[in-house]
């Protein structure tokens, strides 16, 4: 074969090789990937531990309080804090925070991890530890928390709480005003710093979390649940045509002993689910004024009804049947 037609042949040859080849594959593009959460940011976990209401108060004790450590002079940004010494009553008002995750498991003042779902708090200058009793004038909660740490460094703030103490007071959304009450180690000798049996201050029940954020209606329906019933003969309904119910099945969705909480009871569940406005009322008996919602024409229809309702209590309401 001539060279000249040999070089052609081998010429045509790479050029069917290279048209045959398929193009290299582009790189795809790398998707963007979030930004990470800025390191000093604070707040709650991504998922919170369930029925953190249901946590119990710090229960206080006589601890020894040392004069050094975390009870000795300090400075923060500037500020020098004086610890106060010995066994003071102390009673404060003032704006509270709370401390989430930023601190979660890293030493306090005292030492001890900070445990965000503990009830726990931190104060600039109370003896550590102490114990504290915490209330939220707005809406009549307290709780007793144990002082084990140093802080808020706001000199417009008198209290950090954590995460579970601030749930409970329903502080979760900012900063609020609370009234602060050191319990003494007489206090707590002589058990002067429990409440009354039946004290008002207590009728106020803890604020469930979904999400992160609060939630009034299953706040109510908790402190309804809490309340117990009366005896059967005193639950008859008054005799007076107004206040007997129609006949079907009704959701039973709250009884208060006073009627300005069914009330409140009436409005929340208003301001949530307003296709309830036809059905709600409030049946005023001898002790008791129930919230219930109905008619409905069968237990089918009402439990269907209760099953909507279940997310708006974080309960399902009892169906209950006049005749």
């Amino acid at each position: 074969m001539p060279l000249r037609r040999l070089v052609a042949l081998v010429a045509l040859a790479l050029l069917a090789a290279c048209a045959g080849r398929p193009p290299a594959p582009s790189s795809p593009a790398r998707p963007a990937r979030p930004a990470p959460a800025a390191p000093d940011r604070d707040g709650p976990e991504a998922n919170p531990p369930a029925d953190l209401h249901l946590v119990p108060d710090a229960q206080p004790r006589i601890e020894p309080v040392r004069a050094g450590g975390p009870n000795k002079p300090y400075e923060v940004l500037g500020q020098w804090y004086a610890p106060l010494a010995g066994d003071p009553p102390v009673v404060e008002r003032g704006l509270a925070s709370w401390y989430g995750r930023k601190f979660h498991g890293r030493p306090t003042a005292s030492g001890e991890p900070y445990d965000m779902y503990a009830m726990t708090a931190a104060h600039k200058t109370l003896p550590l530890p102490s114990y504290a009793r915490v209330r939220n004038p707005a809406n009549g909660r307290e709780v007793v928390v144990r002082v084990n740490d140093r802080g808020p460094f706001h000199s417009d703030r008198i209290v950090d709480l954590s995460y579970t103490a601030a749930l409970k007071l329903g502080l979760l959304g900012g900063v609020a005003t609370v009234e602060l009450e050191r319990i003494t180690h007489e206090a707590i000798r002589t058990g002067s710093w429990r409440r009354p049996v039946g004290d008002t201050a207590l009728a106020a029940a803890p604020q469930p979390i979904e999400g992160g954020s609060a939630d009034p209606i299953a706040d109510i329906a908790r402190r309804v649940a809490a309340e117990p019933e009366p005896p059967a003969a005193a639950a008859g309904p008054v005799a007076s045509p107004a206040a007997v119910p129609p006949r079907g099945f009704w959701l039973q969705l709250g009884a208060f002993r006073q009627r300005t909480g069914a009330a409140e009871l009436q409005r929340q569940l208003l301001a949530q689910a307003d296709w309830l406005a036809p059905l709600l009322a409030i049946f005023d008996e001898r002790s008791l004024h129930r919230v219930q919602a109905g008619p409905y024409a069968s237990r089918d229809e009402a439990g269907q009804a209760a099953e909507r309702l279940r997310p708006l209590l974080a309960a399902l309401p009892a169906i209950v049947e006049r005749r």
